[in-house]
């Protein structure tokens, strides 16, 4: 039989249909320009954290929020306290301490045996502290949650410090201690700490060799009794779990432990950078790392969120933003550059542009900086810049509360810092209400060109030459003449040669 004689004996209603599915199946007209493309309004609701707001009989709050896609259980123990409870001449401890949490072993398992166990249940538990928080959290199977619960708050309440173990991270963190000077991202790093916030502070006080080395397992054991203890805890459980079930089971966990008084407040910054540039030499590289900025705005300021979107057209939005065009794209000066300018928690914030460029190009770079600061000052910006960072902020929002881990977390992060939930209720509603006036007001409200400090980390010789071809960008031009150089410390004393 031929083709033609099947046509003739397939019924005209099935053509009908075939020719009606090969319709449908035609895929949509592709748009001319990527600007013509549409898409469905995005319509999501955060979630409310205090449906998942759960106080424990001990006082302790635990956000819960339940997924059963997976048979993972991930607990974690946030902990107010961090660094800026080192006594002094004791720092590091803070960081040795929740380090050697986990690594330590507990009074009922050796160090090995701990390891063991966590391995035999494919569990990852871990500690830390930083400069203002600790957290402590284990990742298991469902099946495994008793026994996994078990050795977290095990290791919680309990801890041995080993004294094998602490020796051990001793050496490591001193033979840590002897690459202070290596890398110039980390010098970066310190000396623009000692320029905003001073030496005096917390977040800019360095552990030394006497320090590290005066730390004993007492210390250890002093710090966790005065810090670790459910008076000092917010607890997140994400995953496959009955929550109340799991509530009970954090109940006993903490069964008769004692909750202590909170942690102290977290001590502001005395002090007031001083404007100028300030040059570190590091002869043996090529290319010179800078940061410049000042002090910004603590969180809660009524122009935050205009602040951030201005920051985002300045610097802070990648490939779409002024400063990374200007110095990466159209001039090729450097491989990063951007803008940041995040609001602190518990004092002023920063407001800094940072990028890496050639020596002799640094100060071309520089200029470009300043001159994109200037711009965004006393210039309108355009309603597509605006657009643009504004439709970023609402739409990649729910990546907040992409999964159960990251909304307690979320949780978690606003009930430690004091966040009102109800700002993130309306931050899409007040992000649409910011306007090119707001832009240009909170810019030439919050950027401070006569205040700005200026860090380069580089061979200062190239820097200071500059481009021979193009002589017109030079430092000390910029500068103004106050210029200060800073010598490298001692790595393992952290003293300076000009120190008196």
């Amino acid at each position: 039989m031929t083709s033609k004689s099947w046509t003739r004996v397939i019924p005209a209603g099935a053509l009908v249909l075939c020719a009606a599915m090969a319709a449908a199946q035609t895929p949509p007209a592709v748009p001319a320009h990527p600007r013509d493309l549409t898409y469905p309004p995005l319509t999501f609701t955060p979630p409310d954290p205090a449906a998942h707001r759960h106080v424990l009989g001990n006082g302790v709050v635990a956000f819960m929020v339940e997924d059963h896609e997976l048979p993972l259980v991930t607990v974690g123990v946030q902990i107010y306290g961090g660094a800026y409870l080192d006594p002094k001449g004791k720092e590091g401890l803070a960081s040795l301490a929740g380090s050697q949490m986990r690594a330590g072993g507990t009074e009922t398992h050796t160090a090995e045996a701990f390891d063991e166990e966590a391995d035999f249940l494919a569990a990852s538990i871990s500690s830390g502290f930083g400069d203002t928080r600790g957290s402590a959290s284990a990742n298991f199977l469902a099946k495994d949650t008793d026994k996994a619960l078990a050795l977290l708050f095990e290791m919680l309440r309990q801890p041995r410090f080993q004294q094998d173990r602490l020796d051990l991270a001793k050496r490591q963190a001193l033979q840590a201690m002897e690459r202070r000077n290596d890398s110039t991202a980390s010098i970066e790093n310190r000396e623009w700490g000692h320029l905003v916030r001073g030496k005096a502070h917390f977040s800019t006080a360095a552990a030394t060799r006497a320090s590290i080395e005066s730390l004993t397992r007492e210390d250890l054991l002093s710090f966790h009794r005065e810090v670790v203890h459910p008076g000092n805890f917010v607890i997140t459980v994400a995953g496959d779990f009955d929550t109340a079930a799991m509530k009970a089971k954090l109940e006993s966990a903490m069964a008769g432990w004692k909750a202590g008084p909170r942690a102290a407040a977290v001590p502001k910054p005395e002090f007031t950078p001083a404007p100028g540039l300030y040059l570190v030499d590091k002869p043996d590289v090529n290319q010179g790392r800078v940061t410049l900025g000042h002090l910004g705005i603590q969180r809660g300021h009524p122009d935050e969120i205009a602040i951030d979107l201005m920051n985002d057209i300045l610097g802070g939005s990648g490939f779409t933003s002024r400063i990374v065009n200007r110095i990466r794209s159209d001039e090729g000066l450097a491989y990063s550059a951007g803008s940041s300018f995040a609001p602190g928690i518990y004092y002023d914030g920063v407001f800094l542009v940072r990028f890496q460029s050639k020596s002799e190009s640094v100060a071309r770079a520089v200029q470009i900086a300043l001159d994109e600061i200037a711009r965004i000052r006393t210039q309108p910006v355009s309603d597509e810049e605006l657009e643009s960072v504004r439709n970023s902020a609402i739409e990649t929002f729910p990546r907040r509360y992409q999964s159960a881990g990251a909304k307690v977390q979320a949780f978690a992060d606003d009930e430690m810092t004091g966040r009102d939930p109800a700002f993130w209720q309306a931050y899409r509603d007040r992000v649409r209400a910011v306007t090119v006036a707001d832009i240009q007001r909170v810019a030439r409200e919050h950027l401070a060109p006569d205040r700005l400090v200026i860090l380069a980390v580089g061979d200062t010789g190239a820097m200071l030459k500059g481009d021979a071809d193009r002589p017109e960008f030079s430092l000390e031009t910029i500068a103004g003449g106050r210029v200060t150089r800073i010598p490298l410390p001692d790595p393992m004393t952290m003293v300076y040669p000009d120190a008196k």
